[in-house]
């Protein structure tokens, strides 16, 4: 019997390792390829200048008149869409439909028929206005580079997470208190994601640079998993029958 449990240890440890490996490769790319890309995209368009007539018409900012064809408001909760079909004269190349996150204050006001002007960055439409009024597409970088580093963040604690499971799995350790997903895993996971939405957002609010919701939030959660560790087990020691 005692030779069994350790051969499923054994193997629940190693597929643990294997799943784990899933959020660490997410947090890589997070880190290595989708923050810097974003930021240099949000850097790249607010140096953009307005073009003239012998600049770079991908690099510089575009204004072009549109005419609405048609535009979609559907608030449906996970259905909900937010678009604006339009055409010019001259302008094929940008003709079709533009997305956006929500329906105001410009997309719920148009309708087919109607002028916009918009302006466009690197062949896609950043913006459209009309009469004084302006609306970001969905297109158009963001400085979220805060909310992008607190879901890598995120993602590099779920694999140390499975990676700390899969070494007590290993070490024969698999399924006793308090290496449970209820006493250890469920609880550290919704802390984790708690915690990093948290500070994430609160970095946002307050224009605080990425590099901050990581450096914040991995100490706390390792000290968090300590202490939650430690209390676990001395609930344990207490609760076993006096000799």
């Amino acid at each position: 019997m005692t030779e069994s449990r350790t051969n499923w240890g054994r193997w629940t440890g190693a597929r643990l390792v294997v799943v784990s490996l899933i959020p660490a490769l997410l947090c890589g790319f997070v880190f290595a390829e989708w923050l810097p890309s974003d930021i240099e995209r949000y850097d790249a368009y607010t140096a953009a200048e307005p073009c003239t007539a012998t600049g770079d018409t991908y690099e510089c900012l575009r204004t072009l008149p549109f005419t609405v064809d048609k535009t979609v408001v559907k608030d449906t909760g996970r259905n909900a869409r937010y678009e604006a079909t339009l055409s010019g004269p001259g302008t094929s190349s940008l003709t079709g439909t533009v997305p956006f996150g929500d329906p105001g204050p410009l997309l719920d006001r148009l309708a087919p028929g109607d002028q916009v002007t918009a302006v466009v960055w690197r062949s896609t439409i950043m913006a459209l206005s009309k009469d004084g009024v302006r609306q970001s597409s969905a297109d158009e970088p963001r400085d979220e580079a805060q909310m992008t580093a607190g879901f890598g963040t995120l993602a590099g604690l779920v694999a140390a997470l499975g990676l700390a499971f899969a070494a007590a799995s290993l070490a024969g350790y698999g399924g006793q208190v308090p290496w449970t997903w209820r006493s250890l895993g469920k609880p550290l996971l919704i802390g984790m994601a708690l915690t990093c939405l948290g500070v994430a957002f609160a970095a946002l609010l307050l224009g605080l640079p990425w590099w901050v919701v990581p450096a914040a939030v991995v100490p706390f959660a390792a000290y968090a998993a300590w202490q939650l560790h430690r209390y676990r087990l001395r609930g344990l020691t207490d609760s076993s029958p006096a000799p």
